[in-house]
């Protein structure tokens, strides 16, 4: 039987390292490929661009200002009038429920960048440079994992004082250690790989060596888990909301929102139920997006 044989220019026209070793096609293709497969991916991106495409697009779908109150509207169940229904100063839940989730969006997103930059610029360091500076480092990260995530929201919180802000900076302080120590460990295993010794060989700097060959390295698992914990920071923005130390009144936001209707869960429903779906959702669909990303980016889970 005669094999056919690729002449040797089509096989070196890509680098070797694009070249999947199964069937031969660019693994960024493969990739793409992969990803528009994968269900909980793509379930999870629609869920969740509706949503974002809902709360940016607030003023299209609702005329009404989320702070006007109407004291006649006061516990208004869903009408055309009021499509969740109306809080107990009878401000219209549709509008409240749109602009905080623009609220509690950004500032989850403000969380994973502050947590993530943080996160990553000590990982780096500690891990490259290790020694002294590595050591103290991570001890201080071992310090902040050492104590339960509200906990240190709460103190974190307490001592800058209520405020979206304050809030923001709370939660990217529990953020902060989790991403140093995905770095460190990825930049340690990265530092073995004899192209990183090659590197050092040639006179690389330490800052070429972590931006041309460490950083590319650890981004997947960054990007993962900055995805997956954009979900987990919405919860825990909400969840200071809900207590009063993030955003304070009138603003709306999802957590503040479940607060105001705690007291009524009786008698007007809809204030809890409405708010609860939207941040469910939004959490459920980023940890979707999470997960399918984990699933495209490791290839140690890549799929045939």
């Amino acid at each position: 039987m005669q094999h056919d044989i690729a002449p040797l220019d089509s096989l070196t026209a890509l680098p070797v390292s694009t070249i999947d070793a199964q069937s031969g096609l660019p693994s960024r293709r493969r990739r793409v490929l992969r990803a528009l497969r994968h269900r909980s991916l793509a379930v999870g991106t629609v869920i969740c661009v509706v949503l974002v495409a809902m709360v940016l697009a607030a003023p299209l779908l609702t005329s009404i200002d989320p702070n006007t109150q109407d004291p006649l509207a006061a516990f208004a169940h869903p009408s055309s009038a009021h499509l969740m229904g109306a809080d107990s100063f009878g401000r219209d839940l549709f509008a409240r429920v749109l602009y905080g989730g623009r609220t509690t969006m950004f500032a989850s997103l403000c969380v994973v960048v502050l947590g993530g930059l943080v996160g990553t610029a000590l990982g780096l360091v500690a891990g490259y440079f290790g020694g002294a500076t590595g050591f103290v480092i991570m001890r201080l990260v071992d310090l902040l994992l050492a104590f339960p995530g509200i906990l240190l929201a709460l103190a974190v919180a307490a001592v800058l004082g209520p405020g979206l802000s304050n809030g923001v900076i709370a939660v990217a302080a529990i953020l902060v250690p989790v991403y140093a120590r995905l770095v460190e460990a990825a930049t340690v295993e990265v530092l073995h790989l004899p192209y990183v010794d090659a590197a050092v060989t040639l006179g690389s700097s330490p800052w070429q060596i972590i931006r041309r060959h460490i950083v590319p390295n650890v981004a997947s698992g960054i990007i993962v888990l900055t995805t997956s914990w954009l979900g987990i920071a919405a919860l825990w923005i909400a969840a200071l909301g809900f207590i009063g130390l993030a955003v304070q009144p009138p603003t709306p936001e999802w957590g503040a929102i479940l607060n105001d209707g705690q007291n009524y869960i009786t008698v007007a429903w809809w204030i809890t139920v409405f708010p609860g779906i939207f941040l469910a959702m939004f959490v459920v669909s980023v940890n979707l997006i999470g997960d399918g990303l984990r699933d495209v980016l490791d290839p140690t889970l890549s799929r045939s």
